[in-house]
């Protein structure tokens, strides 16, 4: 079952950093979709892997993650 699961990363700065995100979740949940928004910093993941697996990928790639809360 997917899991939507939405982050502000601040330290995420460009398409670098988006590819480098989306290859660290594509790596915990292959297939994962990866939605981001450089200008926001808002990254929306819909993945099969759990929200702490998927927030613990960014960390290890350097990037600081917060859990954007459900409305």
């Amino acid at each position: 079952m997917n899991t939507k699961t939405e982050f502000l990363i601040p330290d995420m700065t460009c398409e670098h950093c988006v590819r480098t995100i989306t290859s660290a979740v594509q790596r915990v949940a292959p297939g994962a979709s990866v939605k981001a928004q450089v200008d926001t910093h808002h990254v929306t993941i819909q993945a099969t892997a759990s929200a702490a697996a998927v927030e613990a990928a960014i960390r290890a790639e350097g990037y600081h993650p917060e859990a954007v809360a459900e409305a």
